[in-house]
Parts: C-alpha cells; structure tokens; sequence
C-alpha cells in the first residue's frame, strides 16, 4: 500500500494524473470512500491526464460515463446504487476491459466478488482540513503487483511497496 496526503483537489487530481501515466488498457481501478471524499475529482484528473476534454462528471444516476482519450479510452463506473450482486453483469464489464480501455469504479468494494482478482485499490479518506484527503493505493493481482516500483516512484508517498 501506498499513502499519498493531498489539501486540495487539484492535488488528489495531480496525483491521478500521474497514476494515469502508468495505467495501460485493460486495467481496473477501484475507488473507495466516502460520499463526498473526492472519487469524481480524481477521475477527473485521471481521464484529463489520458487527455479527455469532455467534462467528467459522476456517474451515480447514469451507472455508466465513456470518455474518449487521445491514449485511450476511460470508462467511468459508479455502482453505489446497484441493490444485488448480479446486476453487475448487465454492465458488461468484460466488454469494457477488453475495449482499448481503462475502467474506474466508483464504490467499488461493494462488487468485489463479482470482479476479476486484478486490480488498483484506491481508498481515499477524508483529513483533518476541509480539502485534505489521504490516498492509499493497493495493488491487487500481478497487473498493477509488476508496477509496484513504479507506483513508489512516481507516487513518492509513504508505506511499503
């Protein structure tokens, strides 16, 4: 796990950003927190960085955004609304890790069972100020496990990687 400590959004955006520059089709990433902790504001910095110039917004009422990148594609997932397990099928998540594509989910940990062992864990925490936030990121499964060095790298924040 690695813990990067951010005081504004544009921080928590930069920070995507350079987890952006690492990211390759067909990688998943998850994102965790409370309402309000800033998922939407890193998605934001994250497709900005993969250079999409639409406005990225949250996905809560529609389930599903698509984001076309100069690099790639980003699918903007949020499932906080699903009610059963299953409904997850009907997003055709295979589909759109198979699509030239990055995808990121919003109140991920509640599928987790139903997603494939391979992923970024990026739980992000309220702080002490109004706009300060702790990310911690969690490489899941050999994709993002073969870029833990990487991650130290260009992320500099603490924990063992």
């Amino acid at each position: 796990m690695i813990r990067v400590e951010t005081a504004t959004a544009a921080e928590t955006q930069a920070v995507a950003a350079k987890l952006a520059a690492l990211a390759q089709p067909g990688d998943l990433l998850l994102l965790l927190g409370d309402l309000g902790a800033g998922k939407t504001a890193f998605t934001q910095g994250f497709g900005r960085a993969l250079g999409v110039t639409q406005p990225i917004t949250s996905p809560t009422f529609t389930l599903a955004q698509q984001y076309e990148g100069t690099s790639m594609r980003v699918h903007h997932l949020d499932v906080y609304r699903l009610e059963q397990l299953d409904e997850v099928s009907d997003l055709g998540l295979p589909e759109l890790l198979d699509d030239n594509a990055v995808v990121l989910i919003e109140w991920g940990d509640a599928i987790v069972p139903m997603l494939p062992a391979d992923y970024l864990e990026v739980r992000i925490t309220f702080g002490e100020g109004d706009d300060d936030r702790a990310l911690e990121c969690t490489p899941i499964g050999p994709r993002w496990s073969a870029r833990k060095a990487a991650l130290q790298r260009d992320l500099g924040g603490s924990g063992p990687c």
